[in-house]
């Protein structure tokens, strides 16, 4: 292993591999920071262009665009309120309050150190946890991930609907419906699409993104008494260092829960990160203080987003099972360059692994160097006249948009969502547990609809599955927990 290890460091600092690592992150961070550029897109365009280079050129490269757009979302979210990616959405609830203000360098160093440190952690479980971890994926069937569904959206809810959990589990049902329209997976029967070919084939989840974070932000910019963000003020690396060391549970917490959704096929980077913003809320002494600038739930967002990188691997490494959408990119880009993922793949070309660990760790420390260099730069953004910076960001919207399928109804889509963003905003319903809706809404209908085919429509054998049954509780757990009795017997107590 020593000797795997060794020679994986000595191919990536190369000259030829260093370049094109430090290139393809950067690519990734800006990829990432742009409305609409989601990190699939990111490693798919950029897997054609690795055809004809070398094996182990093209795998650093693909590496490293995964993890630089993980993490450049978070810039964005932080300064604009608008996630760059799907996996940055938590971010915003504690990064944006902090560069109101006017401390978002301070916002933006702890989320790309907490990035670094979650891809590191994960390359520790890639590397000694990979059989256990997925011999325990194996045990998810169809009953639990539709529960994972209503788990994630139930914990959504209540994390972001300021006091009032019923307006976040009604947006994330908005979301759930949402994603119903389209051509259904089991017998392609289309639905809620009114013979239009467009919503035949779905809503597309950038628009959706798109519409519901930033038009809210052009418009409320531009309303009379909206709140100015303040001047930017500095802030010593050596006090965002202690915040992360201060914080080293979370880290430690969040990286071992975005492993685990990780290796879940299908889950993704989006729900790990609210799953570890959960934990460190409900673990908190000042849970209130969540959704306001707390520095721990930016930390626990991108400690938890970036392990599911290496989480996601792991299936792909002993199963060929992608555990993200990204993932499944890249295994198609491992495969295209001549690796099989699965069983046999320590048999035949054992290097692999510790290859793909030492890719991904260079890969953070260079996300993490780069992240820092480019938000000084990002962080001017904010010292742009509204009038200026507003409609830019517009114009970055409809690209973003538009760039998905180059489809103009994708634009439609993101305009009319834009609009339910603005009236959602208006009425203080929360728009991350619509858009987390949205992205688990297909996992939830396909598996809910595979399971009553199976049993025959009965729930009974629901019941009978350990993980289902864990998984009821805590649901049931959390949705009387935010009833009037119970928060009348806690205050006796």
């Amino acid at each position: 292993m020593i000797q795997y290890l060794w020679n994986a460091v000595f191919i990536v600092l190369t000259p030829l591999n260093f370049g094109i690592l430090l290139i393809s992150v950067f690519s990734g961070l800006v990829m990432g920071m742009l409305p609409g550029l989601s990190a699939t897109m990111a490693v798919a365009l950029l897997t054609g262009l690795t055809y004809k280079l070398p094996h182990s050129t093209a795998l650093i490269s693909l590496v490293g665009v995964y993890v630089g757009a993980i993490s450049g979302g978070c810039q964005s979210a932080i300064l604009l309120n608008i996630p760059g990616t799907p996996a940055s959405a938590g971010t915003a609830l504690d990064g944006f309050p902090l560069a109101r203000k006017g401390e978002g360098g301070f916002a933006i160093f702890l989320a790309t150190t907490a990035s670094w440190l979650g891809t590191t952690l994960s390359i520790l479980c890639v590397m000694t946890l990979t059989p256990p971890l997925t011999y325990f994926s194996l045990k998810f069937g169809v009953w639990e991930f539709f529960l994972l569904s209503i788990f994630g959206i139930v914990i959504c809810g209540n994390l972001t609907s300021g006091g009032n959990p019923l307006k976040g589990w009604i947006s994330g049902i908005l979301g759930l419906l949402v994603a119903q329209i389209g051509i259904d997976t089991i017998n392609a029967f289309p639905r809620w699409s009114y013979g239009n070919v467009n919503l035949m084939g779905s809503i597309q989840l950038i628009p959706v993104m798109i519409g519901l974070f930033g038009f809210p932000e052009i418009i409320n910019a531009f309303r009379r008494g909206g709140n100015p963000i303040q001047s930017m003020s500095t802030f010593r690396i050596r006090d965002g260092f202690r915040a992360v060391l201060k914080n080293w549970i979370v880290v430690i917490r969040s990286a071992l829960i975005g492993v685990g959704v990780g290796i879940i096929p299908g889950v993704g980077e989006d729900v790990g990160g609210w799953l570890s913003y959960w934990a460190s809320r409900a673990t908190s002494k000042e849970p209130e203080s969540f959704g306001k600038g707390n520095p721990t739930g930016i930390i626990s967002v991108e400690t938890g987003n970036n392990s599911c990188i290496g989480g996601a691997i792991i299936p792909i490494l002993s199963l060929a099972v992608p555990g993200s959408a990204p993932a499944a990119v890249l295994m198609a880009a491992f495969m295209m360059h001549g690796y099989r993922p699965g069983p046999l793949l320590m048999m035949e070309t054992p290097e692999f692994l510790y290859q793909i660990c030492m890719y991904l760790f260079f890969s953070a420390f260079t996300m993490w160097a780069l992240g820092l260099v480019l938000a000084k730069l990002s962080v001017r953004i904010l010292g742009l006249r509204k009038e200026i910076l507003m409609p830019v960001v517009y114009v970055l919207c409809v690209l973003g948009s538009y760039a998905i399928n180059y489809n103009m109804f994708d634009i439609r889509t993101m305009f009319v969502f834009g609009i339910i963003g603005f009236l959602m905003n208006r009425m203080k319903y929360p728009a991350s547990p619509f858009l987390l809706g949205v992205i688990l809404g297909p996992m939830a209908d396909s598996n809910l609809r595979r399971a009553l085919t199976i049993t025959d429509g009965s729930f009974l054998p629901m019941f009978k599955r350990p993980i289902s049954v864990f998984f009821l509780i805590v649901i049931a757990c959390l949705i009387l927990s935010q009833t009037v009795l119970f928060k009348k017997i806690k205050k006796r107590g």
